[in-house]
């Protein structure tokens, strides 16, 4: 059964290949390149490949030289030596110019040329940020032939359609350690993301080291939290790999981590605790209280001698304004001062904090909820409703724009939500289908991907995050043009096996849970259901954020699948292949046959892993829905006709197979219903 199935996804992988290298690209790159000229002739690497770095030093360049030629060398295997060449530069192999030092800042230039040839890789780029970029390009131009390692010939000129490229990831839910941290954003620059926004408190937890106020972290966390020392080593990291950090203090709301540690600035006269489920929590802070103010000045002062970036993000969103409905003082500040309605209190709110951070000569960032009439236009306007909000996708990006706000947009980009890469991939932040002046567009900042953490620990946030990161970035980056699905989903494949040369985690995190989950037995069935399934989607896994709190497991089986189930998609598409008479086809009948065989060996596994129990049904939903397709394929193939309740019997196994088992759904019952409804056209 194993060699089978290996058999039969390599064999779908490999016409995948074929289809992409057909389509809009010709490079297994990501994001792809403005212009790529690709022409005949191999470039071998061999031990004697040197680097040489010309024109204006940085240190930044120099190092990312150092670590382009480790990464060369982990990549092929070759003893390359790993320091600039010494000599004359026409001897280097790869010769890179920059001409400036590069700024980390938004809007900076990150452009940069490749021409490789028999002479060898120039790399061009106007400043050392974006020969760093230019560097990552070269690292993922690495192909092999049974010759050696080698570069195409290749003319490539790049550079990054929108200007902030950028990831939010949450440790104030679970907390991350600086290796995380640093591990992703290593990988963040493997696919040029250049903004870090770092939500650093929250409900849960307070993660910033204040000195001037101690008690947010001796009562506002569980004792995690970043040393002042070590965020400036963070922020040190990121600009090295020419990525700016935007931190994140979240108020008004989400604030019961602040009040737990000083509750005199809430508006409520109560007892606060740290919050131990997701969702959205009365505590708030008091806008009419000016020790609030104080306080916030006192914080924010300490936190911006820490980030050096230009923003400073205070979150502002998901304030129901519930303690401030109950609070007869706030009630009576607003009634005295005009104020009709929380939306206009909060604005009131934010005009202040707008006047105290410009004294740190910082801009403004906060959720589209900060967006009020008086606000200056020096506020960033970050866009997230959306259907799940019950909102207009895009509404208050493309409103914030036409305002004069510049702004970016998150909805679509949710990686917490566990949604497919295609759903990711397809959003555009400000597409030219869309009706909009130019004023707008130049508004539009780019776009930013967002790791919520509820649900999410350290040894599980590479898993959500990769690779559907790198397809986002290529949305960012990358002509808008570029959007074939099955092309993105081929090269994102590729890109995923190549980041692990970063050390990331997310394959073998995955391996891990299955391995402890398998409790000694072989995990190959275990794996087999797992490349069928994935998470349940958007806020379904955790109802009412009640079924799992901070100190839940999160290594059972639905920590271990993933969004895009390989498995399932191979299939899928192949199905799609079966029935419209596409050439390559591969049998569907093998990995069928395998999967309904599955159960019983998953069963074994069961009853020794009792933390498997919850998958049973899954597994033999899945076991019911492989026989099910196998009899469809015996009908169409035979020509013959089953009785009419057999129909009825196949869409009844369909909807029991969709119920989720561990959190998760099984992703094969499109393929099988596409077959079911074919046959039932025939019988017609």
């Amino acid at each position: 059964m194993r060699n089978i199935y290996r058999q039969y996804i390599f064999s779908i992988l490999f016409s995948l290949v074929i289809v992409a290298a057909h389509a809009q690209t010709a490079l297994p790159l990501m994001p792809y390149p403005k212009e790529v000229q690709l022409s005949e002739g191999k470039l071998y690497l061999t031990e004697e490949t040197s680097l040489s770095i010309n024109g204006k030093y940085s240190d930044r360049l120099s190092k990312e030289g150092t670590q382009f030629l480790r990464q060369l060398v982990e990549q092929t295997g070759l003893f390359i030596n790993q320091s600039k060449v010494v000599g004359a530069i026409d001897q280097a192999t790869i010769q890179v110019q920059s001409l400036a030092v590069g700024q980390v800042e938004i809007g900076e230039d990150e452009s940069y040329t490749i021409q490789i040839d028999q002479s060898g890789v120039k790399l061009n780029a106007s400043n050392d940020i974006g020969a760093s970029r230019g560097l990552m390009t070269l690292l993922q131009l690495v192909q092999a032939d049974s010759k050696g390692y080698y570069w195409p010939h290749v003319a490539i000129d790049d550079e990054p359609r929108f200007r902030w490229r950028g990831m939010m990831i949450d440790p104030s839910r679970h907390f991350l350690p600086v290796t995380d941290l640093k591990r992703n954003i290593d990988a963040m620059a493997a696919v040029k993301l250049n903004v870090l926004h770092l939500h650093l408190s929250d409900d849960q937890g307070f993660r910033f080291e204040s000195k001037v106020f101690p008690k947010l972290n001796s009562l506002g966390t569980d004792g995690n939290y970043y040393s002042q020392e070590e965020l400036k080593d963070i922020v040190d990291y990121a600009s090295q790999k020419g990525i700016l950090i935007v931190p994140e203090i979240d108020v008004p709301g989400h604030a019961t981590a602040i009040l737990t540690a000083y509750p005199e600035l809430g508006s409520k006269d109560t007892t606060y605790v740290l919050e131990r489920f997701a969702g959205i929590f009365d505590p708030t802070l008091d806008p009419t209280n000016e020790e609030v103010y104080v306080f916030l000045d006192k914080l924010f002062a300490e936190i911006v001698t820490i980030f050096p970036g230009p923003y400073f993000n205070i979150g502002g969103d998901e304030n129901l304004g519930k303690h401030w409905n109950e609070s007869e003082h706030i009630q009576k500040f607003m009634k005295k001062n005009g104020i009709k309605s929380n939306h206009e209190l909060q604005g009131y709110f934010n005009l202040r904090l707008q006047k105290i951070l410009a004294q740190y000569e910082k801009r403004m960032m906060g959720w589209e909820e900060i967006m009020i009439d008086d606000l200056e236009k020096s506020a960033l306007i970050h866009s997230w409703k959306g259907a799940w909000e019950k909102a207009t996708p895009k509404q208050s990006l493309y409103k914030a724009a036409a305002e004069g706000y510049q702004t970016i947009l998150s909805n679509g980009y949710y990686l917490d939500l566990m949604l497919t890469t295609e759903s990711s991939y397809l959003v555009d932040p400000a597409p030219k289908a869309d009706n909009l002046s130019d004023f707008q567009r130049s508004n539009i900042l780019g776009g930013e991907i967002c790791m919520w953490s509820e649900l999410v620990i350290p040894q599980t946030l590479e898993s959500r995050l990769w690779p559907r990161a790198a397809a986002i970035a290529e949305r960012f980056w990358s002509p808008e043009e570029i959007k074939d699905v099955e092309d993105m989903y081929d090269r994102m494949d590729h890109i995923s096996l190549w980041l692990e040369n970063f050390d990331l985690k997310h394959i073998s995190e995955p391996n891990r849970i299955i391995r402890k989950l398998a409790a000694g037995h072989d995990t190959e069935p275990l794996h087999l259901l797992l490349d069928m399934v994935e998470p349940m989607k958007g806020y379904t896994r955790n109802p009412g954020g009640t079924m799992y709190n901070t100190f839940s497991p999160y290594t059972k089986w639905v920590d271990a699948a993933t969004a895009d189930a390989p498995g399932a998609r191979a299939f899928n598409n192949q199905v799609d292949c079966y029935l419209n008479s596409k050439i390559g086809c591969q049998d569907l009948k093998p990995v069928l046959e395998s999967l309904a065989e599955n159960h019983d060996q998953i069963m074994k596994i069961i009853a020794d892993s009792p933390s498997l129990q919850e998958i049973q049904s899954l597994s033999a939903n899945a076991s019911r829905v492989a026989s099910l397709a196998l009899e469809t394929l015996d009908y169409l193939e035979t020509n013959s006709k089953p009785k009419s309740k057999w129909f009825v019997d196949a869409k009844d196994i369909l909807n029991e197979a969709s119920e989720q088992g561990g959190r998760t759904e099984l992703q094969v019952i499109s393929g099988v219903s596409d077959l079911v409804t074919a046959l039932e056209g025939e019988v017609k």
